[in-house]
């Protein structure tokens, strides 16, 4: 991120132990788990949940992406997915990758900054790079599943990176010192 600070891991920090993600939403989930690992580490601490969202479910699997319909691993949770837009055209089949980082920074409140990247599901999986929904998840613009992109083109559009791009600044700031008012 290019910050005039060291990122440090939770197992750095001897953070073992997962936090709940008990919100209904990316922000809540992030800003839980931003709030508790920053309190058990005494540091700065961002922290992000993300998630896939498909129109034609009505956001599902959102939050629950990670876990959905109860499947284990990645495959099951694509199949899954699949079976459940089998007979939609690519045209109903719109989806979006969400991320929000979440920051406590000491402040009143936790910064959130929020990230998307839109396309469509595919039929089937392409590519071989990335997890989770990468394979299914296809980016019209560039002709490409997430799955097929190379680390660098992931890094530019991810809905992940998207998050990271706005956070910066708040960061920039509150590692300064500077005043700092909560992000709408």
């Amino acid at each position: 991120m290019g910050l005039p600070c060291e990122l440090v891991s939770l197992a750095g920090e001897g953070i073992k132990e997962a936090s709940n993600e008990e919100g209904q939403t990316f922000e809540e989930n992030a800003a839980l788990k931003a709030r508790e690992y920053a309190s058990r580490s005494g540091c700065l601490m961002l922290a992000d949940d993300s998630g896939l969202e498909v129109d034609a479910l009505g956001g599902r699997p959102g939050v629950h992406s990670a876990r959905y319909g109860g499947e284990t691993t990645d495959e099951g949770r694509i199949g899954l997915l699949l079976r459940e837009l089998n007979r939609l055209p690519q045209e109903q089949r719109t989806a979006r990758f969400v991320c929000v980082i979440a920051i406590d920074y000491g402040g009143p409140d936790v910064a959130s900054f929020r990230g998307e990247c839109g396309g469509v599901i595919l039929f089937e999986p392409r590519g071989k790079h990335g997890f989770g929904y990468d394979p299914v998840f296809y980016l019209p613009q560039l002709g490409k599943s997430m799955a097929e992109l190379s680390f660098e083109e992931k890094n530019e559009v991810s809905h992940r990176a998207n998050a990271a791009r706005q956070a910066r600044g708040f960061l920039l700031k509150v590692l300064k010192g500077a005043t700092v008012e909560r992000p709408v």
